[in-house]
């Protein structure tokens, strides 16, 4: 079966495509990073990419502070079909993907939430989870759709909130269930596991 060619987007560290990386070096995920590309000029993401000799792109964003839209969309579309991407896997990117890029790569934008979706969308999801006084939090892979954190889900993993927990003690345990959940995401990608019933993800098991 032939690797599964994936493009990674990000605007920030990068943690979960070293994670994505670290999964296809262990021979655990049968995929190429096809390219990473970014809309920070010095984020360490791409130097992540080099440093494993892959493609690695800046591309602005302008004039737009929070979406990915018109000249710049299309120029991503451009990048994207000259690398021959597959899939699409949001890694930090701090954009909103709109409908052109959407249709182009409809049911394969894979984006991850540090939360247990549809519970705590938006922004500082463990935190909003340690507010509520919830039990649990986690983190959950999507499939983007035109909303903000509402597309169907296809990987949760749930961490428990402890007594002592501080937000950034929570965060530091999602992150490490979110460098699993991604992979596995990708993995069911991979091995054609994936088919939808409406909203509903199903997941061929072996």
């Amino acid at each position: 079966m032939q690797p599964l060619k994936v493009a990674i987007l990000g605007s920030g560290k990068g943690s979960n495509c070293q994670s994505i990386i670290d999964a296809i070096k262990a021979g655990t995920l049968n995929a190429r990073i096809v390219c990473v590309i970014s809309d920070v000029e010095n984020a360490l993401i791409l130097d992540r990419a080099k440093k494993n000799n892959i493609p690695a792109e800046y591309l602005s964003a302008a004039p737009f502070k929070t979406k990915l839209d018109g000249e710049a969309e299309r120029n991503y579309l451009a990048v994207l079909r000259k690398y021959g991407a597959e899939i699409i896997v949001l890694a930090g990117f701090m954009r909103i993907i709109k409908k052109n890029l959407l249709q182009a790569f409809a049911g394969r934008i894979l984006n991850i939430h540090p939360a247990l979706l549809p519970a705590f969308p938006g922004v500082e999801s463990w935190k909003q989870a340690m507010d509520y006084g919830a039990k649990v939090a986690g983190c959950t892979v999507h499939i983007v759709d035109e909303g903000t954190d509402t597309g169907p889900i296809l990987v949760q993993k749930a961490v428990p909130i402890l007594e002592n927990d501080t937000a950034e003690i929570l965060h530091a345990r999602i992150q490490a269930e979110e460098h699993k959940a991604y992979p596995e995401a990708l993995r069911f990608f991979s091995e054609n596991r994936i088919s939808m019933e409406g909203r509903r993800v199903k997941i061929k098991m072996d």
